[in-house]
């Protein structure tokens, strides 16, 4: 069993701008990374499994909405407590990053943000322990991108609605008690609507065959005429505000999340690079090795600073979606490429399960897609600052 040697760099002391409480919750999640994430998850990750034993550990270290009020079973954190707790799960690996992230920003979120009272009782207590799991519904087949084109919707039948239709590349859907849908009503209005593992119609068949998150639980959510109570539809949003602020929330969550994938590339890289001789001497001495890591190291220092800022002003208040998109695309970016560095450092090395390179570099190509593709962020930003609309 490899052991796990990572150690988080910190080249400008970001630290110091951190308070007890951000570094208490970092190192109770590095820890639990270290012991219970890092000795399996290369094994998860070649068979292709989740591993549903750490669900349990995962409410416990409080990652399951963390910023929920306690009064609903969350943690009361602030946004830099979340986002800490994202980035030492990514460094384990993104699929585990994206179980929490699903639960507390897709999940969670819309519950407390636009649920009933009876709806938040009912469910988020749960949903913080991991007694339930649950997923987000809105991209489907033939609509990614473009989330207003959605079919899936429902009809009123008295005191339930009638669900169709079908939502695609679902994280946590194979094994998720509820799932928080989004689909139009009788008059065409984008509404959530919670439906229940168990409910006729209701089936969540696996995708297989992933190159990438192997270790994290992907699906389908299929309504085949879903008999659903009225009271589970989320009274608080219509439109595709209730959805994307879901994923604004989210979007923060990855942009802290990837770097700790990045983080952990760098310090295997650098690590190798001391230990690995070539023409009698360690390859670190290289110049061109040295450039590789010098670039690293500033890439992963300025995005550590990006996520800080954005988390203060995410803390006030003031952070806006736009702002959110950029560090998103940002971390994504630079994250992958590190990964691709650090797999050219370690040789054919790299392609082996006896380092983590490999492992990110193939998850970070999804995370550089889902919830909202390199290109979309790019476009979010070029329209917030020309205040037009290169959408359509």
């Amino acid at each position: 069993m490899l052991k796990d040697l990572f150690q988080s760099p910190d080249y400008f002391s970001i630290d110091e701008l951190l308070t007890e409480e951000h570094l208490l919750v970092r190192e109770s999640v590095r820890q639990w990374v270290k012991k219970d994430v890092s000795p399996i998850i290369e094994d998860c990750c070649q068979q292709a499994k989740f591993p549903t034993q750490i669900i349990s550990k995962l409410g416990e270290l409080g990652c399951f909405g963390p910023t929920i009020p306690i009064a609903y079973g969350g943690g009361g954190m602030d946004h830099i407590a979340y986002g800490l707790m994202m980035q030492e799960l990514e460094r384990g690996d993104s699929g585990i990053r994206s179980t929490a992230s699903v639960q507390g920003s897709l999940v969670m979120y819309p519950i407390f943000t636009f649920g009933s009272e009876a709806q938040k009782k009912k469910y988020l207590p749960k949903l913080a322990t991991g007694e339930m799991m649950g997923c987000f519904g809105l991209t489907e087949p033939d609509h990614g991108s473009n989330p207003a084109g959605m079919l899936t919707n429902f009809k009123s039948a008295g005191d339930h609605v009638i669900l169709n239709g079908a939502k695609m590349w679902i994280s946590n859907a194979p094994f998720a008690d509820i799932a928080v849908v989004w689909a139009k009503d009788d008059n065409g209005d984008i509404k959530g609507i919670i439906v229940e593992r168990g409910m006729e119609g209701f089936t969540t068949p696996e995708t297989k065959g992933k190159w990438s998150l192997r270790a994290s639980a992907t699906g389908e959510l299929v309504f085949d005429h879903v008999k659903v109570p009225k009271e589970n539809i989320l009274p608080g949003v219509k439109g595709l505000k209730g959805p994307l602020s879901c994923l604004s929330s989210a979007r923060y969550g990855i942009a802290w999340g990837v770097i700790g994938a990045a983080m952990d590339c760098y310090d295997t890289a650098l690590r190798y690079s001391k230990e690995r001789v070539q023409f009698d001497r360690p390859i670190g001495g290289f110049q061109l090795i040295q450039k590789k890591l010098a670039e690293m190291i500033t890439e992963i220092t300025k995005a550590q600073l990006l996520n800080w800022r954005l988390g203060v002003l995410k803390n006030e208040g003031k952070a806006t979606p736009a702002q959110i998109s950029m560090a998103k695309r940002n971390s994504c970016e630079i994250a992958t490429q590190i990964a691709r560095d650090a797999r050219q450092i370690l040789g054919g090395m790299g392609i082996t399960g006896e380092f983590p390179v490999m492992r990110h570099m193939m998850n970070l190509e999804s995370v550089i897609t889902y919830e909202g593709t390199h290109e979309i962020h790019l476009l979010i930003t070029g329209m917030d600052i020309t205040g037009l609309d290169a959408f359509k």
